[in-house]
């Protein structure tokens, strides 16, 4: 009977052994837990492909059946130490001779492997991944020479063909280097993960000190404005008083906001009120008037009544960075209107300055953190507010042009607190 070559069983052996060098990357990246057992880990993902390359190998020829069982062998020794290639002996010379019985030769020279890569696993770990791409390769080519001759030593039967060398010495080679690459490659991605995260955390932490430096900045400017105007010797008492009021609030505003901040790792729900625009846009206009007056702006107001639903410091603070980021557009003063008018389900408020005005890609670019048309600004204050309308289900709208001033329509739904009531 002519023998027939079956040898589709290649890319089945080469697809076991990717498979799990993914699966082991893959649960040590997302597997928290499993980060402190990693040679647990790397002995049970590399025992897998062992078996399964057993239970389905190569028939080289008549005579001689081979698989990649090796590979996944020699790659748990190289990454895991002795202890790991230890126990997967164990495991591959018991699935051996289970399959297929009791063979010396096997044995002998499994162990030759072992005992090879074992002793070179501590420096293959201290290399760089060139290193290991390099040395895998040598180690491999090296072991099937060697490994060769032990069997032609140990056995007559033993023949060495040409289907031999291409799949025990040449096609390993190219193999155990791929998979070193991809074991390098992802563990890189890991480190790599692990780092941008540390970053980012980093990242967040100056935001946050930027942030809580630029919020704090609003109401201390009041209180600086407020202050002077407390040095006029022709002050009454009653001016004194509700000058000294102003700056009372302020503080205590800027106690709350670093509050707040310090409260960011373990935020408590947000409180959530009624908010009459009119009244709280007032009260903000009010705030900010030393600083306008100081800039030589004047402040316009036509505010109609209405109410909507959201966090009253959020908001406040919210309208705070945008009507001064509209007396700081106007470096050589001019008028700041503000409007507010119910329009449908929605109350509409307006910010219109005839300041230096932005262009496209200032607009576009409105609210992103550290990014400001400003010469010393973070953008931090523009953030705040955009994320704060968002937060309200609200919208906001820029129109404006450079040096001929810029217009803010915020929209914010209207709150019923009759219909709510009912």
């Amino acid at each position: 009977m002519n023998f027939t070559y079956i040898n589709q069983h290649i890319l089945d052996n080469l697809f076991y052994i990717l498979v799990s060098i993914l699966i082991y990357s893959t649960l040590l990246d997302h597997g928290k837990r499993l980060c402190q057992y990693g040679k647990v880990l790397i002995t049970t993902c590399m025992s897998i492909p062992i078996l399964l390359c057993m239970k389905f190998p190569i028939y080289i020829d008549e005579y001689c059946v081979h698989d990649f069982r090796q590979i996944p062998f020699i790659i748990g020794t190289l990454y895991g130490g002795w202890p790991v290639g230890a126990v997967l002996l164990v495991i591959l010379l018991t699935g051996r001779f289970v399959m297929n019985g009791f063979n010396l030769l096997t044995l002998m020279v499994y162990i030759v492997i072992f005992v090879i890569t074992a002793l070179f696993s501590s420096k293959f770990n201290a290399y760089n991944r060139k290193s290991k791409l390099n040395s895998s390769i040598l180690l491999i080519v090296f072991l099937g020479i060697l490994t060769s001759l032990l069997a032609l030593a140990m056995s007559v039967s033993f023949r060495i063909t040409e289907a031999y060398i291409f799949y025990f010495i040449i096609l390993p080679p190219f193999i155990i280097g791929l998979a070193v690459y991809i074991m390098e490659i992802l563990k890189d991605a890991i480190l790599i993960r692990t780092q941008m995260v540390r970053l980012e955390k980093m990242e967040v932490v100056s935001q946050l000190a930027a942030s809580i430096s630029h919020e704090v900045r609003n109401p201390l400017t009041v209180v600086k404005g407020f202050v002077q105007l407390l040095k006029a010797p022709d002050l009454t008492q009653d001016e004194k008083e509700q000058y000294i009021q102003h700056v009372v609030r302020e503080l205590n505003s800027a106690e709350s906001i670093i509050s707040e901040y310090l409260a960011f790792a373990k935020p408590a729900i947000e409180k959530v009120d009624s908010i009459s625009i009119d009244r709280e846009i007032g009260y903000v206009i009010e705030m900010i008037k030393p600083l306008a007056n100081m800039n030589l702006v004047t402040i316009s107001e036509q505010l109609a009544p209405g109410v909507t639903r959201g966090n009253t410091q959020h908001f406040k603070q919210c309208f705070l960075n945008l009507i001064k980021n509209g007396i700081e557009a106007m470096p050589s003063g001019g008028e700041l209107r503000i409007v507010s008018y119910v329009n449908d389900n929605d109350i509409i408020i307006e910010i219109k300055d005839v300041g230096i005005g932005m262009n496209k890609e200032q607009i576009h670019r409105f609210g992103e953190p550290y990014y400001s048309s400003k010469e010393k600004g973070t953008g931090l204050g523009s953030m705040v507010a955009v994320k704060t309308i968002q937060t309200m289900n609200g919208t906001l709208h820029i129109n404006s042009a450079s040096n001929k001033g810029t217009t803010i329509t915020v929209g914010l739904p209207v709150y019923d607190e009759d219909t709510s009531a009912k």
